[in-house]
């Protein structure tokens, strides 16, 4: 399956007293297809998913499938540390008509690589539906390995996979040992060209927020053999890629966008505001990338 190459990890939008504000939600998926996202991921890390309700991701879930799935593929967070939950999520996602699951590795528990698979297979041989799998052990404290990856790969409706381990090695193993159709994401805007250079599809992306246009057009000039643009736009937006973690995300990223105008609100504790200096210092970032004025 094509899911494309920008996949937004959409952040959830809340109203001033942490409430789901599904009006906002609706106007920043207009916003991102409008700046060439080809596919939202909902209820990811990004979107705060761990503060989230079941009934909170089934809303969300709802609201893109109804409104933008005919623009846009629509992928629904539904991975979790608890595997009989993770199949239940998932199963009401695939009711609702999401296009894709996004699998997290299970946090906290930390698996053997055995139970990892064993995960896994359960929750994709309970759907129907496309399943990329998401390492990011710098959050779970446990990797995916490449082979077990490889082997996960081979399940019929597991496609692909949300790298972001910043383990290039692992990432070369995979995309060497999997099918030619299997789709291997980056999971760190910093990592996209490299992943790309490497056999990569494309990116899962929080910096597609504020610059989806550049990244698309970055994927382009290296799909499209233009490798010398590709690395110039790359280097430009480095501060960019990195600047929205300069604290925890999503809180940078929520930030930048209030900042833009575009209201999404605060984020649910336990994540808190950042520090005025920190405020600063993303400011400067944004200027110098006219995200936002100097009156902002």
């Amino acid at each position: 399956m094509d899911l494309g190459e920008v996949i937004t990890a959409m952040v959830t939008p809340f109203s001033n007293n942490y409430d789901l504000d599904l009006d906002s939600c609706f106007n920043l998926m207009e916003y991102l297809i409008k700046n060439n996202s080809d596919g939202i991921l909902l209820s990811g890390t990004t979107g705060e998913s761990p503060t989230l309700s079941d009934k909170e991701k089934i809303k969300l879930f709802e609201l893109g499938v109804k409104n933008f799935k005919d623009k846009v593929k629509i992928i629904a967070g539904t991975g979790s540390n608890d595997t009989r939950h993770s199949i239940e999520l998932s199963k009401e996602a695939e009711k609702v008509g999401v296009d894709a699951l996004l699998l997290v590795t299970p946090y906290y528990n930390k698996p053997l690589q055995f139970g990892l698979y064993k995960h896994f297979e359960a929750i994709a041989s309970e759907v129907k539906i496309p399943v990329i799998l998401y390492n990011v052990p710098s959050r779970t404290s446990c990797n995916i390995s490449s082979e077990t990856c490889i082997e996960l790969s081979k399940i019929n409706n597991i496609c692909g996979v949300k790298e972001a381990s910043g383990n290039f090695k692992q990432i070369s193993e995979i995309i060497r040992g999997t099918d030619n159709n299997f789709l291997v994401y980056s999971g760190n805007d910093g990592d996209t060209l490299p992943i790309l250079s490497l056999g990569g599809n494309g990116v899962i992306s929080v910096a597609s927020h504020i610059v989806g246009r550049e990244i698309k057009k970055m994927i382009s000039y290296f799909k499209n053999g233009n490798n010398r643009e590709a690395a110039k736009l790359n280097n430009y937006l480095l501060d960019i890629f990195y600047g929205i973690f300069i604290v925890t995300n999503p809180i940078p990223i929520k930030e930048s966008l209030n900042l833009k105008g575009i209201e999404v609100g605060p984020t649910r504790l336990p994540l808190t505001s950042m520090d005025k200096n920190q405020l600063e210092r993303l400011k400067e970032i944004l200027l110098k990338y006219n995200i936002i004025n100097q009156d902002t």
